[in-house]
This record gives C-alpha cells, structure tokens and sequence, in this order.
C-alpha cells in the first residue's frame, strides 16, 4: 500500500492541517470536506468550488484513492447489490449495499482477506494479504452511498461485517468511524455503526473504552470450545470464559448491548443441545443473538441449517428469555457471503504477505 495519504484518510483536523501547510487559506479545507462528503464528490473534478488550477494540484498532492468497481451483481429486485471493487495495489475487497423497508445499509470490509481462517468462510480459504487503510473503508461507503442516493434512497447505517477482521486493523477501523461520525461532514451517527469481531479480546476491551455509541457484534457460531475451536479458530487465542469475560466487561462500562451472530451449519452446531449451550452461556448478559442462515460456499463441507432446525433453536432460546432473531438471508444466490464473488470472479488475492 502506498505510503501517500488520500483526502479520505484524513480528519477534518488533518486536512485543514495540510491545507494550511500548503499555503492555502482556511476556507479550502471546508470547501473539500463539504464537498467529499456532503455532496459525494468522487474526484476533484466534482468540486467545482475550487479553481482548475487546485483541483490539479491536489489531485497529485492529496489523491483520492483508487478504489473503483470492477463488478456487481444484484438480487432482491435490485436491493442487495454486492459489488467488487478493485484497490490502487491491484488487490480486490467486496462491499454489499442492501436496501429495506426502513433502512440503507452497507456492509464494508477491514481488510484484504482475513487472517482468522474460519473454514465456512470464502473469504478465509483466501488467506490475509493487508490491512485497508482508513480511506479505503471510507471509500467503499462513500461509493454505496452514492449508489443509494441514484436509487433515491438513504444511508443508515454502516456495518464492518465484511472481508477481515475489523479488530485486527483497529486503528484505520475506528478513524474511519470517527470520520464518518463527523457532524459537520458526513454525519451518520455513532448508533448506525456496528463492528463486528470473531473474537478478538484486546478489541473488545479496547472498544469498551472509546466513548463512542457505536454497536458491537460478535460472531459466536458455537457454545463450546471444542466446537468453536474448529469453526472460529482464534478462540484457540481467546477461548469462550476470556471472550464472555470481556463481553461482560464491556457491557458493564457501556450499558450497551452486544448481538451474538451464529451461523447455522446442518447438523453441526444447529441442534437443541448446541441452543441450550448457547443459551446457558449468554443468560444474564445485555445481549441479543443473531440466528444467519449460513451463505454456503463451494468446495466446503458446510451446508446451511434447514428451516425446521432453525426454528427450534431459536426458539430454544427465545424461551430461555434469550432475545433472538433469525436474520433475513439477503444474496444467497449471488454469492453474498464474504469472498464468495471475488473467487467466483477470479479475483481472489494473490499470495498472501
């Protein structure tokens, strides 16, 4: 990844910074924010508030990144689009813009594949190649914002549930929030962010800290070690008594709820013993459990859970007074699941670093 900083990597604090080191007056960093993420400018060339002169000089001195799309698939009538975009380093992420009845959500990615390796996961058979930058996550918003806003619709909110481990990446992860968040410039708020982790208990406790109203997500995907070892396999690292410890711990400082996600696999970890497990672990925790219909992935051993089976573990814990939902399964046949287009596409990393 190139060592120059693009205009989307910045705060608003570093941009006027680098305005002012540039000789420019005050006014222009204000001029780029609005129109960046305001007016969704993709380019200089879009702010036509600034002279031909500087629009050229910045593109040089303070790029955008290059972050474009390389491919889309649609379903749902149009309201899940999954789309493949290529990075300045030739490597491909995939973001996902999904449309309901009273929400505009998108789904981004943290990284260039993913170090955790869960074996049910397209985007783990890959391996890891990078960390995104700030601007990179910000980028991949940026474009599905714009997507929605063609279709008349409005973004609510922001999930990093896609390709990598956002807690791995932690620090662009969380700047990107910050500059997403910013009131006078974009303006989603904190509540609208959700960051999802497969466990990272440094992560969590760091998150714990930060003040910020955003939501936490954990994929769980099993009750027990044994279990969870094999299909999340850094609870090798964080084994489940570290991971409830730092769940509790962080719904203690923020009042706060945490979702649990399980990824229900046929006969695998979808029975009424698994859902008493799962039950049992999370009663007395501020929490509520997402139930997702697992997106299967080619050239895996893992299928998803049959409805009937579904239903009984959800309602396994709805009667241990466990809040529970099953997810709506959006993109199955589009390969929604992380990684699964990029392979599809012949896109997936070269050999991971």
């Amino acid at each position: 990844m190139a060592e120059k900083k693009t205009v989307l990597d910045l705060s608003f604090a570093e941009l006027a910074a680098r305005i002012e080191g540039l000789g420019l007056p005050p006014y222009r960093a204000q001029q780029i924010w609005h129109a960046v993420y305001r007016e969704l400018a993709a380019d200089y060339g879009g702010i036509t508030t600034l002279p031909n002169d500087l629009r050229r000089r910045l593109t040089g001195l303070l790029p955008f990144p290059e972050a474009g799309t390389i491919g889309a698939v649609e379903t749902d009538g149009g309201e899940t689009v999954k789309r493949l975009i290529r990075l300045g380093d030739g490597e491909t992420i995939e973001a996902v813009e999904m449309i309901y009845p009273d929400r505009g959500t998108i789904c981004v990615s943290s990284q260039v594949g993913c170090p955790i390796g869960c074996p049910f996961c397209a985007t783990g058979k890959d391996g890891f190649i990078r960390d995104l930058s700030a601007g990179e996550i910000v980028a991949q918003v940026l474009i599905g914002t714009r997507n929605l806003k063609e279709r008349g619709r409005r973004l609510t909110n922001v999930v990093y549930m896609g390709m990598g481990e956002p807690f791995l990446n932690y620090e662009a992860t969380m700047k990107s929030i910050r500059i997403l968040n910013d009131r006078d410039g974009f303006g989603l708020g904190a509540r609208g962010f959700t960051v999802s982790t497969s466990g990272i208990v440094p992560g969590i406790e760091r998150f714990a800290d930060e003040g910020i109203q955003a939501n936490l997500a954990v994929s769980l995907h099993a009750g027990n070690d044994r279990l969870r070892d094999r299909l999340v396999p850094i609870n090798r690292s964080y084994p489940l008594a570290e991971l409830l410890r730092a769940s509790r711990d962080y719904v203690d400082k923020t009042h706060r709820r945490i979702t649990f996600e399980i990824a229900l696999i046929d006969r695998l970890n979808d029975s009424i013993d698994d859902a008493k497990e799962v039950a049992s672990m999370l009663r007395g925790l501020l929490c509520h459990v997402n139930l997702i219909p697992l997106n299967p992935v080619t050239g895996t051993e893992f299928t998803r859970s049959r409805n009937e089976r579904i239903r009984r573990f959800e309602e396994v814990l709805a009667r241990a007074g466990i809040p529970v939902t099953i997810r709506d399964s959006r993109g199955s046949d589009i390969q929604a699941g992380c990684g699964q287009l990029r392979r599809r596409d012949g896109q997936s990393p070269r050999s991971p670093r």
